[in-house]
């Protein structure tokens, strides 16, 4: 369903306003219905009423065995019976053996129509004899039979009082009934709505604040964090919150340990690159100071001078190429290894070659340079040179 795609704090106010309107309606659906039985309560009683009217007046006219009055009398009485008007009930005075004497409606009943002993949508009614006191018959449309007996002064049961209503005289006029309760059910739900939202609003809010906390986790400074977590009442949403701060100090000395360890671990970085430096810096310098010590010893013999000269200008070339190649290092992405590397390596290890008579021969077959990080490769090819020559 859409509804349970929504975030979580719409879902609540939008359930509290559901639930206020569905009892809304189930409020006005019960009350519709108590209404309804009550106002087909109300129809019996009214014609249970007229009943016993007829009753007492049909009894001296029975005995006279005058008809006309009998149909003045109902024509008199039937108005009070609802549905005759609109020709959906019917009034009739039987004689004692059950057969119509006078009726309401003579088209429908006729005189002397036998209207006791026969079936009524599958109730029966019982014959004269059997008849003793007043009977109700619940038609299965929703109509009803009534059936009273009239008795003499003497008790002897002279006649009996008919009544046939159809179920469309009980049938419920649901929109008035409803009205009322709707007009009342609208109101609240006017009040209760908006307020259920309020509400809803209102408890979602503190969740919201730590979703919204959760969220920025690992973007912002946690101690700047520790602030924004809500402060709350309510136990479970407590627990969440304090669970959410200790979360965001592990995270704190999390990133600070992150931070001690990348700090050592780049001063190491650095000890190690000063060392190679060293290392790579010292050889030639070795030749410089020897080649120092000699024009002092023996400046004085052109050939000695100028074969100094030339080694003092070979070793500060070596250093020179050796803190050029050494500088790609210092970049934080080393770039791939090209032919002209392997030229550097060269360069650097002939300084150190030539004055122990060594000759270095190289050959390279590339073109294009490779997908290797140039930085530590150039260090292990010199590394081997050097290592080979001493």
């Amino acid at each position: 369903m859409i509804v349970w795609k929504l975030p979580y704090r719409i879902q609540i106010p939008m359930g509290l306003s559901l639930a206020v309107l569905i009892t809304a309606l189930l409020v006005t659906t019960v009350t519709a219905n108590i209404s309804a039985r009550n106002t087909r309560q109300e129809t019996i009683d009214t014609i249970d009423r007229a009943v016993v009217l007829l009753q007492a007046q049909a009894r001296p006219m029975l005995a006279a065995d005058d008809i006309w009055r009998v149909f003045s009398l109902l024509r008199d009485t039937a108005a009070l019976i609802p549905g005759t008007e609109t020709k959906n009930a019917r009034v009739a005075i039987l004689e004692s053996g059950g057969q119509v004497f006078a009726a309401s409606d003579p088209a429908s009943l006729d005189i002397g129509m036998q209207l006791l002993g026969i079936p009524f949508q599958g109730q029966y009614a019982p014959v004269a004899e059997k008849l003793t006191q007043r009977i109700q018959l619940d038609l299965r449309d929703g109509g009803i039979v009534l059936i009273d007996p009239i008795r003499s002064e003497d008790g002897q049961t002279t006649g009996f009082v008919f009544v046939e209503v159809d179920a469309k005289v009980f049938a419920p006029n649901w929109l008035a009934s409803a009205k009322p309760v709707f007009i009342a059910v609208l109101l609240a739900v006017m009040v209760l709505a908006p307020l259920g939202w309020w509400v809803g609003k209102r408890m979602t809010r503190p969740v919201a604040l730590i979703a919204q906390v959760i969220e920025r986790m690992g973007q912002v400074e946690p101690a700047s964090l520790q602030s924004e977590v809500p402060y709350t009442n309510d136990p479970e949403l407590s627990r969440i919150g304090n669970s959410v701060k200790q979360l965001i100090q592990e995270l704190s000395e999390l990133r600070k340990a992150e931070e001690r360890a990348l700090s050592a671990e780049r001063l190491a970085a650095v000890g190690r690159m000063t060392a190679a430096v060293a290392h790579e810096i010292n050889n030639p310098l070795g030749g410089l100071l020897t080649a120092t010590q000699t024009l002092r010893l023996h400046g004085d013999s052109e050939a000695t001078r100028l074969r100094s000269v030339d080694l003092i200008i070979r070793g500060l070339e070596q250093i020179r190429t050796t803190v050029a190649a050494l500088l790609p290092q210092a970049r934080v992405e080393d770039r791939p290894l090209e032919p002209g590397d392997f030229d550097d390596v060269i360069t650097l290890a002939k300084a150190t070659a030539i004055p122990s008579d060594f000759t270095l021969t190289s050959r390279t077959s590339i073109d294009s340079a490779l997908r290797v990080p140039s930085g530590p490769l150039r260090q292990v090819m010199l590394n081997m040179l050097l290592n080979a020559i001493k």
